[in-house]
């Protein structure tokens, strides 16, 4: 019975990818404006979040459930961080966060036609491999905060295995939040692995919760307390993946 599904699960999967394209071929005469200056960046902000980002979700049969244990403060920067399984992490982040703020990605994403044209231009992009665009990354933030905009960045750097539960968490985002003093606001998207992983004959529509957990200060800490910043992160993450899977 099993094989059955499996003509349907591969054009529900190709239908993504067409939702994703056209969404973007579609809004490409806005977004090539709205991409042009940083001074467009809120709306461009919007866009995506409203229009983009929705289309795909609910398009692919998937309901956002948000729960905010703390609100964002409108033009407070924060650092939001998430466990990252999944593809669909992006479209939940841009539900989950009412406040503007700008992707630290993968390099290798501006590679793909079109979206990558304008992922390069909206993103912070990072070639972890090399040392200088790790360090370049701060660079970028910084004009961003500057300007009352977050950053959002996966500690976990790329999608883990899919038998990892919680991959180890990198430095970046920690070292930026104490760099500039803003809170970190961890977030755990519960479903993203099961709703959509990266093995291809795999996932299903339904439900896609998230918990905004409360933020995490960082007045008064320095580089000395990053691996502390980072475990407690963490730990919000962990805990809430284990009380979603019953554990």
């Amino acid at each position: 019975m099993k094989f059955l599904k499996y003509p349907f699960i591969i054009i529900w999967r190709i239908w993504f990818y067409i939702l994703v394209f056209c969404t973007v071929v579609i809004l490409s005469p806005v977004l090539l404006v709205l991409t042009s200056s940083d001074r467009y960046y809120h709306q461009l902000f919007w866009v995506v979040r409203n229009i983009w980002a929705t289309v795909i979700l609910y398009g692919m049969g998937f309901i956002p459930r948000i729960k905010r244990e703390q609100q964002m403060e409108k033009g407070k920067s924060y650092v939001l961080i998430a466990n990252h399984t999944s593809m669909t992490d992006i479209m939940l982040m841009l539900r989950a966060s009412p406040n503007p703020f700008v992707f630290v990605g993968k390099q290798e994403l501006a590679k793909i036609p079109i979206f990558g044209f304008f992922y390069k231009r909206a993103c912070i992009l990072v070639d972890r491999n090399n040392v200088k665009s790790r360090t370049a990354v701060y660079e970028r933030a910084q004009q961003k905060l500057d300007k009352g905009l977050s950053v959002c960045i996966f500690p976990e750097g790329g999608v883990p295995d899919e038998e990892i539960y919680l991959d180890e968490f990198k430095d970046g985002a920690f070292r930026l939040a104490i760099a500039y003093q803003i809170p970190v606001i961890p977030m755990t998207f519960a479903d993203n692995k099961k709703r959509f992983s990266y093995t291809f004959l795999s996932g299903s529509p339904g439900k896609m919760r998230a918990v905004v957990h409360s933020f995490i200060p960082t007045t008064g800490l320095t580089t000395d307390d990053r691996s502390a910043l980072k475990a407690k992160s963490k730990e919000v993450i962990y805990n809430q993946l284990k009380e979603f899977n019953g554990k």
